[in-house]
C-alpha cells in the first residue's frame, strides 16, 4: 500500500482558457513553488499587459507561472529549466494546455539565456521575464542571486518589456541592473516581487 505522504503535489491553473486544470508539482527538493498570494497578485498587475505577449519563465519548475499567463492570454511561453525530474513535469503538464504555444530551453538557465535572447531578437519581440530563482540557503545555491543579477543586468533592453524577480524578503536587489531600474516592489511575508524596467535616460 502507498505511503499517503507519496501523493503527487498539485496545484490548479486559477483563470483563464485553463482554468481548473491541474498541474503536477515535482519535488519539493528540487524546486520551489510560489505562494498562491505572491501569484495573485502579480497576475492581477500586469493581467491585461500579458494579452498576446510573450512570457518567459526563468528556473520554470512545473510551468505554473508560464502555464497560468498562457491560460490568460500571452500568445508564446518560454520555460527555462535545467532539472531533469523538473523537465518532465513540465511537460506532461504543458501537454494539459496548448503545446504548440510553448518552448523548453533545458539546461543551465545562464547559458541558456542566450539562446533565449538570441530568439527573441531574431522574432523582434519583447517579452515578460519572470525569474523565481532556489533561494541561496539551499545547498550549492549560494552564488545563484549573484549570477542572477549578472544575467539580467546582461539582457538587451530591446527584447524586455518587464523583469519581475520573485525573491526571499531579505535579498536587498540592486537599484540599477544593467540597463534597469527598479519600478516597484511588493512584499509577501518572506517573499518579495520586484518589478524592473528600462531605466529612463
Amino acid at each position: 500500500m502507498k505511503d499517503k505522504n507519496t501523493k503527487p503535489l498539485t496545484k490548479k491553473i486559477i483563470s483563464g482558457k485553463f482554468k481548473n486544470r491541474v498541474l503536477k508539482l515535482p519535488s519539493k527538493t528540487t524546486t520551489r513553488a510560489s505562494k498562491a498570494i505572491v501569484l495573485e497578485s502579480f497576475f492581477n498587475t500586469i493581467q491585461f499587459d500579458i494579452i498576446d505577449a510573450t512570457f518567459v519563465e526563468v528556473f520554470s519548475g512545473s510551468g505554473s507561472i508560464g502555464l497560468e499567463a498562457l491560460s490568460r492570454g500571452a500568445k508564446e511561453i518560454i520555460f527555462m529549466e535545467k532539472d531533469r525530474d523538473a523537465i518532465k513535469v513540465l511537460k506532461q503538464n504543458i501537454s494539459l494546455t496548448d503545446p504548440a504555444a510553448c518552448e523548453i530551453f533545458s539546461g543551465d538557465s545562464f547559458a541558456n539565456m542566450k539562446n533565449v535572447v538570441s530568439k527573441l531578437l531574431k522574432t523582434s519581440q519583447k517579452a515578460y521575464f519572470y525569474v523565481d530563482p532556489p533561494f541561496n540557503i539551499r545547498e550549492g545555491m549560494e552564488d545563484i542571486y549573484d549570477n542572477m543579477v549578472k544575467m539580467l543586468a546582461s539582457i538587451p533592453a530591446e527584447v524586455v518589456e518587464s523583469i519581475i524577480i520573485e525573491h526571499i524578503s531579505v535579498l536587498e536587489i540592486p537599484q540599477n541592473m544593467g540597463p534597469y531600474k527598479i519600478k516597484k516592489t511588493k512584499k509577501f511575508g518572506n517573499t518579495t516581487l520586484t518589478y524592473l524596467e528600462e531605466g529612463l535616460s
